[in-house]
């Protein structure tokens, strides 16, 4: 078991989730806001997306991660910065008769792109999706190519951004363990286990523990499952010796029918590691622990 153990906030995600939930943050104050609550409630590290203000959907506007880095930055509050580079690889393809008929939110551009926001706001961590999957029951495919992760993770090591590893299925850690043997990777690596997202592996313990089983000696992971086995799976991460993920982005709800803030996840999850025997790592703990450069005092303007 990991008893020292740091606790990231997935703050808002891309995904229509801010119909469902008022706590949903959308405007980059809203968003800044609530991951500075999930930093005061014991996240050392913020996930951070951002959204369209006025449609809620998900964005990859560099002003709008600008203005959320900087609120964050310049507020009294520490914590370790994580923005996604997620962005950019949503495919829907067209009817079996044209499948190149590409419909209504393709979404999907070069690597270069989708990390544009990191190389110019430095970040201390950005999520680098391991693999591409099938997502969703539509003819949706998430498009991460291996020459694409190649090329992320090349212009991270030279502008000291550590990748956070995200595998959703066994040939991501596969992938993933390529990248390390091309010596793509700096240091440490840091992975992030993500289950029970379709069609990723299925949020179960014995999937968990075959993911854990199948990462390289001698990294950093957390782990994390979405909907209801969230706070299951933080139990579990800890057992396996990992770190933990919750936020709004996996899981609206606190208990059945009652919705969540981003701070009230994390102190549920804080209430259940320090249940089991567990210490929270602060930020500059965290930083520590994986090898962080820290970008934090850093302006955006």
């Amino acid at each position: 078991m990991n008893r020292d153990i740091i606790i990231t906030c997935a703050v808002t995600g891309g995904a229509d989730t801010s119909k469902k939930s008022p706590h949903v943050p959308v405007t980059p104050k809203e968003i800044a806001e609530s991951a500075i609550d999930a930093a005061k409630a014991g996240a050392a590290i913020v996930h951070l997306h951002v959204r369209d203000p006025k449609t809620g959907s998900a964005s990859r506007d560099l002003n709008l991660y600008r203005e959320v880095v900087d609120r964050v930055r310049s507020s009294e509050t520490d914590v370790v910065i994580n923005l996604t580079t997620g962005m950019g690889g949503d495919l829907f393809l067209g009817p079996d008769e044209a499948p190149l008929d590409f419909q209504n939110g393709t979404d999907c551009v070069g690597q270069v792109e989708r990390q544009a926001h990191v190389e110019e706001l430095l970040p201390e961590i950005c999520s680098l999706d391991c693999g591409s999957f099938n997502f969703s029951n539509a003819n949706y495919v998430y498009v991460s190519t291996p020459d694409m992760l190649r090329l992320g993770a090349a212009r991270l090591k030279k502008i000291g951004v550590k990748p956070e590893l995200e595998v959703f299925d066994l040939g991501h850690i596969w992938l993933a363990k390529q990248l390390l043997e091309e010596g793509l990777l700096e240091g440490t690596p840091l992975f992030q286990i993500c289950l029970n997202i379709a069609y990723g592996a299925q949020g179960t313990t014995r999937n968990f523990q075959t993911m854990v089983d199948n990462l390289p000696l001698d990294v950093n992971w957390s782990g994390f499952a979405t909907g209801s086995l969230e706070m299951p799976m933080v139990a579990q991460a800890a057992l396996l010796g990992g770190n933990v993920r919750v936020g709004l982005e996996d899981n609206l709800y606190l208990d059945r029918g009652v919705k969540a803030s981003n701070a009230q996840l994390v102190e549920r999850a804080r209430t259940i590691l320090e249940g089991m025997g567990a210490k929270i790592q602060s930020p500059s703990q965290a930083r520590e622990t994986f090898g962080l450069r820290d970008f934090s005092s850093l302006s955006t303007q």
